[in-house]
């Protein structure tokens, strides 16, 4: 940290301002690795959390909250509740930025930091359907309604920040960085939740066991949020962002004249955030009702299979630096649309099927999901950048994930595993559709 900012509040205005002058030689910019920092840690927090509450979604709430209901029919309810956050994702997002715009960055995030809190650790303590009755589905939903604002809120613009100071030559693998969040937050989560199910009974379990995880994710998500917080309200890193124009703007004048690099940025990515949830939520599902094998053995197929996507993350940086980063998507995507097609057969095709199936699933997912993205902040103006890069992500998670677990496990149980075959491939096609009209993406991050 500059000396300017270690001794700035006991210094008059002038002198601050001189001390600033004479230090930008050596402080004007902050190195892309410290930025990455921010990123790595908002990003982890975030998918944990995102992972407790899924995985809950299958193993927990249809016994807890939907008891009067079929299996199948209980799963679904509580996946429909699972897309609530991604609906009301965007809406926090301008709500929370109109705060910032009014106020600070400051206020905004520990705003979306209590919010978030209350909410995680609201599910943590609420009582199930057999204490509270129907009132316990709609205080689930409005908890998981206020996880999505609040993560809405939790936009910090760092990502973009780490896209903008990167070196021209290793953007695709700074853009990774926070990518590794997904793979490391899924073992973490996948992890207590094995550890839950091998040490306790069915009974235990679903009384008090399931809970833990979501006090975890409550505290992790405090020290994350409170570290972000201290590091944006740094005076370098509010200089850098003031000077890259990191600012919200309003955000019906952003779509008004960004509104085609919204709608491209989103779809570009949507093959990986299809697969996203397919190698994640719904198989466990599909497991959890129509396979006799072991859920806590099938969660630790999922982290083996986690574990190659944090590798395939990593590779992805390196291939978009060797080959750019709409190839790598482009590539990415018809590699996909290819996996696409032998879904039925290996979902349907015993352990050894399934196990295939995971781990070729997870490396895909990887290595596409590693550049996503790049594919949310290409091409925004810098002054429509941090607003837009929030609202893309926010869209591209909608459209995308949002409500892929529902969708996939509907269509298997009504209509054949063939069906979530075709829904794979409907992404990876708007994907290569969305690249071929954006050639501008590997030139712009």
């Amino acid at each position: 940290m500059s000396s300017t900012s270690m001794h700035g509040g006991t210094l008059p205005a002038h002198l601050r301002s001189a001390a600033r002058d004479a230090g930008n030689a050596d402080h004007s910019n902050i190195a892309p690795g410290e930025i990455a920092v921010g990123v790595v840690i908002g990003r982890a927090s975030e998918y944990f959390d995102f992972f407790v509450y899924a995985i809950a979604s299958v193993l927990v709430f249809p016994s807890v909250f939907f008891p009067f209901e079929q299996r199948l029919e209980g799963t679904l309810y509580a996946f429909t509740i699972f897309s609530f956050a991604f609906i009301a994702r965007p809406f926090g997002t301008v709500a929370f930025m109109a705060i910032q715009r009014r106020f600070s960055r400051e206020l905004k995030l520990m705003l979306a930091l209590l919010l978030l809190g209350a909410s995680t650790a609201g599910i943590a303590f609420l009582p199930t359907y057999a204490h509270l009755g129907s009132a316990a589905i709609v205080l689930l939903a409005i908890l998981r309604i206020g996880q999505g604002i609040a993560l809405g809120g939790s936009w910090d613009g760092l990502p973009s920040l780490l896209a903008l100071s990167a070196p021209k030559r290793r953007r695709g693998w700074y853009a990774m960085l926070g990518q590794l969040g997904a793979p490391v937050g899924f073992i973490v989560a996948a992890g207590l939740f094995w550890f839950l199910l091998s040490a306790l009974s069915s009974a235990d379990f679903l009384e008090w066991g399931w809970r833990y995880p979501f006090y975890v994710a409550f505290a992790i998500n405090v020290v994350a949020l409170f570290a972000r917080l201290r590091l944006v309200s740094t005076d370098e890193y509010a200089r850098l962002l003031d000077e890259r124009e990191l600012e919200p703007t309003n955000a019906l004048k952003m779509v008004c004249s960004q509104g085609r690099n919204v709608l491209i940025g989103a779809l570009a990515a949507l093959a990986s955030y299809a697969l996203f949830h397919l190698v994640t939520v719904f198989p466990l599902s599909w497991i959890t009702l129509y396979s006799s094998r072991s859920i806590s053995d099938f969660l630790a197929i999922q982290m083996i299979g986690a574990a190659l996507a944090a590798a395939g993350v990593v590779a992805s940086g390196l291939i978009a630096d060797r080959f750019g980063r709409r190839t790598t998507l482009g590539t990415l995507a018809a590699l996909i649309a290819l996996f696409s097609g032998v879904v039925p057969m290996l979902m349907d095709g015993g352990d050894l099927g399934q196990t295939v199936f995971i781990l070729v699933g997870f490396a895909l997912l990887g290595l596409s999901y590693g550049q996503a993205s790049g594919a949310v902040t290409a091409n925004f103006l810098r002054k429509y950048r941090y607003t837009g890069a929030a609202l893309t992500s926010d869209l591209a998670w909608l459209v995308g994930a949002g409500f892929a677990p529902l969708v996939a496990l509907g269509l298997s149980a009504h209509f054949g595993l063939a069906y979530v075959g075709l829904y794979l491939l409907s992404g990876a096609v708007g994907s290569l559709a969305a690249l071929s009209l954006n050639r501008a993406l590997e030139i712009r991050d």
